[in-house]
């Protein structure tokens, strides 16, 4: 078998298991979508769902089903596609695992502004959720300027990110503390990252959104790919580094912003779902809609979790928290013995 055989061999054998494990994402996600259709207080049938979902008129089903658990399924599984894809394409840009929006000041700044507007402003959940939106995109355009400087480092970033953001969790704490009763349920409500309550118009907001920036970044798949092997490279290839980073992070942070809007600074989603991608599918090819696929399957499979899997409700942001943070010490550490940078 000559070397052009075996190259073309092993592109096959890579092309069909990144096909398998897709379509195996999207087999879970559907099944975590049903589960959370059928499942609850009380229990319908496959049948009865459907119907509900045709339109039919089910005694109990109708609103259960159509008004509380559609609108929560639909928006936990944009959201963590929005949360999976904007998390990869920081890493991946950036080339950096720690390059997520959970760490470099996004999502804090839009929980930052989410307190801001319930505590003090006492703003509606509509008007909550602009705020947030807001603050997100402005913090990711402060970062990014802060760390300009003849280009963006992915290391300087990343520390400004982090300062930022520790500045911002600063004012989160001081506005609780001095949050009345109600509005401080509120607001730990929406910072530690639910779908309670959500509704139809949470999911026109964050699917518009979806359909509008998630194609702006699968178009930016190629360059994307070649900012991966450094910005001097990508320049040889053609690419226009500061242009197509600017697109990037503009569209990246408004996924995160929309998404964190919807559902809250849901914890370590982004952060988690590229690197889960880059284990199962391999490191080879895009990894912009596995990290997608597998940030859908963490929001949705975490919400039914914490519903109703631990004997007490816990918000969807919790149980992600909790499978975050262990893998979070674990990096700093793996990349500390290993001697490299962050």
């Amino acid at each position: 078998m000559t070397t052009a055989e075996l190259v073309a061999r092993g592109r096959a054998q890579r092309s069909r298991r990144r096909r398998i494990i897709i379509s195996v994402l999207v087999v879970l996600i559907a099944i975590c979508f049903a589960g959370s259709l059928m499942y609850g207080h009380t229990v319908y049938t496959p049948m009865e769902v459907w119907r509900v979902i045709l339109g039919q008129d089910v005694p109990g089903a109708s609103f259960t089903v159509g008004t509380l658990r559609i609108p929560r399924a639909i928006v936990a599984v944009t959201v963590g596609l929005s949360f999976g894809l904007a998390g990869v394409t920081f890493q991946t840009m950036l080339r950096n695992p720690l390059a997520s929006p959970d760490i470099i000041g996004i999502t804090a700044g839009a929980g930052a502004a989410a307190a801001f507007a319930i505590i003090v402003l006492k703003l509606s959940s509509a008007q909550v959720s602009m705020f947030a939106v807001t603050a997100g995109l402005a913090v990711g355009l402060l970062v990014y300027v802060l760390s300009y400087r003849q280009g963006v480092a992915g290391t300087r970033l990343i520390l400004i990110g982090i300062g930022i953001s520790a500045m911002l969790d600063s004012v989160t704490s001081y506005l609780l503390s001095r949050a009345g009763e109600w509005d401080l349920q509120l607001a730990m409500r929406w910072l530690s990252g639910s779908l309670n309550g959500t509704n139809y118009a949470d999911v026109r907001t964050v699917g518009i959104a979806f359909l509008v920036l998630a194609p702006i970044l699968l178009a930016q798949t190629r360059n994307l790919g070649a900012m991966r092997l450094g910005d001097d490279t990508a320049s040889a290839l053609g690419v226009r580094v500061e242009r197509t980073r600017i697109i990037l992070i503009v569209t990246a942070v408004g996924l995160i912003a929309f998404g964190t809007a919807a559902a809250g600074p849901i914890a370590f989603v982004a952060f988690l779902s590229g690197p889960i991608a880059a284990r199962i599918v391999g490191p080879n090819g895009s990894l912009l809609i596995p990290a997608a696929l597998v940030g859908a399957l963490l929001v949705t499979a975490a919400d039914f979790i914490g519903q109703w899997l631990l004997g007490t409700r816990f918000p969807v942001g919790i149980v992600t928290g909790v499978l975050g943070a262990p893998y979070l010490v674990y990096l700093i550490v793996r990349t500390n013995r290993a001697g490299e940078s962050l």
